[in-house]
């Protein structure tokens, strides 16, 4: 009989740990200060080299922060931008595709859409209202600046969905479905097309018909992915590596 060596964690990855814990648990709060580094070393009876790595675990995470670049320490909340980027990477190193996150944003943007027109506040919709200014304004220019106007756009949506589930669950999703549909502008004039849905969509939301802007939001995906197939990307290819279909194939 044979037996696995025990695997010990490192001791930087213990005192990472201990902190987080008392961060989830909400024994520290956010903006809390916590010990210095040597007051922490003292504490969990390890080197100060030993704590500075931890620290260092922990504000990559987004749980801990300093003061103004400073040393003073604070227990911190990540935000949704920052878990989104984080998911976005893991998602294009799955080598998740368009098409699978096609079918969840097909989920999730109705909804945030349908619970807009439910809850949006006047400074919501004055936000919305500002993109599709600029948007307008933005037609005929560059497409990379219409797709980030578009990432916006669903962004002030969800927000004003007022629901933080549903914010921190689409952020990676949305970055990455959106910043793919560059690649769409630059080869379709789908500028046009997309305002109009964008104004159907806001215009449900400000008159509070929620049936209205799910249904207008569902016609807004669909119609994306209509596009990507028309510009004859690989709709099963992975996120982050938009290769256009063999012209070989085409009969």
């Amino acid at each position: 009989m044979t037996f696995d060596k025990i695997q010990q964690e490192p001791a930087y990855r213990v005192v990472a740990n201990a902190i987080e814990q008392g961060i989830m648990s909400g024994a520290i709060k956010a903006g809390d200060p916590l010990p210095s580094e040597t007051a922490l070393a003292e504490q969990l009876g390890v080197n100060r080299s030993t704590v500075r790595e931890g620290i260092r675990l922990l504000e990559e995470n987004g749980l801990v922060r300093r003061s103004d670049g400073g040393k003073r320490l604070f227990a911190s909340i990540p935000g949704a931008q920052e878990l989104g980027r984080r998911m976005s990477r893991a998602m294009v190193l799955h080598e998740v595709t368009f098409e699978e996150l096609w079918e969840i944003v097909m989920v999730l943007e109705p909804c945030a859409a349908e619970h807009a027109a439910r809850r949006a506040r006047p400074e919501d919709l004055e936000a919305i209202e500002d993109n599709l200014r600029r948007t307008h304004e933005a037609l005929g220019g560059d497409h990379g600046q219409i797709a980030e106007l578009d990432i916006e756009f669903h962004s002030l949506v969800a927000e004003a969905a007022h629901n933080r589930a549903l914010i921190l669950s689409r952020e990676a999703l949305g970055r990455l479905f959106y910043t793919a549909f560059d690649a769409v502008f630059s080869r379709l004039n789908a500028g046009g097309r997309l305002l109009f849905a964008h104004q159907a969509i806001v215009s449900a939301i400000r008159l509070q018909n929620a049936k209205d802007a799910r249904d207008w939001m569902e016609r807004h995906i669909v119609d994306f992915r209509r596009g990507y197939e028309l510009a004859s990307l690989d709709i099963s290819g992975p996120v982050g590596g938009t290769e256009e279909v063999s012209s070989a194939d085409d009969p």
